[in-house]
This record gives C-alpha cells, sequence and structure tokens, in this order.
C-alpha cells in the first residue's frame, strides 16, 4: 500500500514517535511525506521514504494531487488544532480523502486503529478497488 505521512510542526515529533513503534509494519509498505516530516521521519527510523517539498513548499499539494490520482491507499496526518499560515490546509486534503475513498487519520489514536487494520490485512481492498499498475 502507498502510505502518505503529514505532520504539522507541534505534531512532527509524535508522527516520528508513532513511525518508530510501528515501524515493522511501515516497513512493508510504500511510503511518502512531506520533506521535513519524511527527512525526520526516515533519520529517526531508518525507513525508506519519497519526501515531496515540504509543506510550507507545496508538499501536502503534491500529496494531494497523488490522493487525487488514487495513488495513496492511507493518510497519516498529525495536525495541531491551530496551525500556522505556512502549514499545511487540512481542508483539501481531508475532501479528496473522503472524494476517493482514502482512509485517513488526524490524531494518534486512529493512526493506531488504522495501522493494526493495516496489518490484519482490512484496508486490503484498497488493492482491490485500484489495482496497481
Amino acid at each position: 500500500m502507498n502510505i502518505a505521512l503529514i505532520a504539522h510542526d507541534s505534531k512532527k515529533e509524535l508522527m516520528v514517535q508513532f513511525c518508530i513503534a510501528y515501524c515493522g509494519i511501515l516497513s512493508r509498505h510504500n511510503l511518502c511525506a512531506t520533506g521535513t516530516t519524511g527527512r525526520l521521519i526516515s533519520e529517526a527510523t531508518g525507513l525508506q521514504i519519497f519526501k515531496f517539498l515540504s509543506g510550507s513548499q507545496g508538499g501536502d499539494q503534491q500529496i494531494a494531487a497523488r490522493i487525487a490520482c488514487d495513488e495513496i491507499d492511507l493518510l497519516l496526518f498529525f495536525r495541531a488544532a491551530n496551525y500556522k499560515p505556512h502549514e499545511p490546509d487540512d481542508a483539501n486534503l481531508l475532501r479528496l480523502c473522503d472524494t476517493r475513498n482514502v482512509p485517513v487519520a488526524t490524531n494518534l489514536a486512529t493512526a493506531e486503529a488504522l495501522i493494526h487494520a493495516l496489518e490484519r490485512g482490512d484496508l486490503d481492498w484498497r488493492d482491490i478497488v485500484n489495482p496497481k499498475r
């Protein structure tokens, strides 16, 4: 599965800790992230992550485009309640996930539920609906 990772500045450390905890599961999937988040996760875990631009430079929009093209199967977006103007805007990403039926987690509790569902195979229907080319 193709998993996208995004975190607002105040949630980057939480995302890194989440990825450390679930490195074994994440390592079996294709990961992409906004630039800074991807770099931090990669440095802490050794996971291979395709890094888009940083969020302030449009990395979240690059991920949104991949969601729109059915190239992302799961989005983990740790967002802050009060985010800064340069941080990714969640409204467009969440709308795209709703439109394209992409499971999305915006907090740690939901991310853990989805990562366990991923491990059990509960999200394998994505491969049937969107077969990889």
